[in-house]
């Protein structure tokens, strides 16, 4: 049975993420953008204890229509195992919800990943496998969790590299365990080398961009994430 009054558990990847999901109505976990660790933490928790999961945060581009700032409601999620379906209802209710927001708001597939796609023709050739429109490294996972537990899932995921540029190749190691940026990562990639001042001055552009437009979805949506209460239990 899925408990009307329990929250929605929100999956996240960075520690930003999580901050911005937290909230009334709105339990919010992550694990750094590891996504090993992220499935650890999920089969740790005794009983689910939610009556929704949501996959909130920000993502690559996979479409190259889609710039920083857009945002894509998931579909379906596309990993290694397959595709597994959003739940039709709350899809339609974060679409309807965000509708005229300001960035444009797409219902397309999410691609969900373990290891960090960072080129072009990477992010090009996962498009061209899956028809994803963007990528990240939760999703997946808090899919496969919801489905376990036979609770209804959606993502709410914000363009931040688009389809056309490559992440830094430091990128992917510059975080804490905990989801926070790696300072001492970031200068040590940019003092040998790894990075280059250009980099890091886009990839914050478009940070704040997927940011601002992350936390303008989170004003819109409110308590729950904008997932409403059912007014009885249901069956999981």
């Amino acid at each position: 049975m899925i408990d009307p009054a329990a929250p929605v558990l929100a999956v996240t990847g960075l520690a930003r993420e999580r901050r911005l999901a937290a909230g009334e109505g709105v339990e919010a976990v992550g694990a750094g953008g590891n996504p090993h660790r992220l499935r650890q933490l999920l089969d740790a928790r005794p009983q689910p204890g939610c009556r929704a999961v949501i996959s909130f945060g920000i993502a690559g581009g996979l479409d190259p229509s889609l710039k920083p700032g857009e945002v894509v409601v998931g579909t379906g999620i596309v990993g290694e195992e397959g595709r597994r379906a959003a739940d039709l209802d709350l899809s339609a209710t974060l679409l309807n919800a965000l509708s005229g927001i300001g960035p444009r708001v797409i219902p397309a597939d999410l691609a969900g990943v373990d290891t960090a796609v960072l080129g072009v023709d990477g992010k090009a050739e996962l498009r061209a496998q899956t028809g994803a429109a963007a990528v990240d490294m939760e999703s997946h996972v808090a899919a496969a969790y919801a489905g376990r537990h036979g609770l209804p899932f959606a993502a709410l995921r914000v363009i931040c590299d688009p389809a056309n540029q490559a992440l830094p190749a430091f990128a992917a190691q510059a975080l804490t365990p905990d989801g926070e940026p790696d300072i001492a990562a970031v200068f040590f990639a940019f003092a040998r080398g790894r990075a280059r001042l250009g980099d890091l001055m886009r990839l914050a552009r478009d940070s704040n961009a997927a940011f601002a437009a992350l936390g303008k979805c989170r004003t819109r949506l409110g308590p729950g994430l904008g997932i409403p209460v059912p007014s009885h239990p249901v069956s999981g």
